[in-house]
């Protein structure tokens, strides 16, 4: 994984960090006896999605490329 950057965009980031504070906030509301707040919050989960998949289109996430592995001397040399 270290070697892919699986994850190491802004996208991904932000995308995972806002759906994390719904994702707390949604448990908080639950404890509370909220569901009001409770579903507000899964919306704010459903919106880390959205903004991490739009951060993306706009170039800020991980190319289709990058995920290919990394050509390592072993591979190299028995190609050749």
């Amino acid at each position: 994984m270290a070697g892919s950057s699986h994850g190491h965009t802004p996208a991904a980031w932000t995308g995972v960090t806002i759906a994390f504070i719904g994702f707390c906030a949604a448990g908080a509301f639950m404890v509370l006896a909220n569901p009001a707040g409770f579903w507000a919050s899964m919306g704010v989960v459903v919106l880390g999605g959205v903004v991490g998949w739009v951060m993306k289109g706009m170039g800020l996430g991980q190319s289709k490329d990058a995920g290919k592995p990394l050509r390592t001397s072993d591979a190299a040399r028995a190609e050749s």
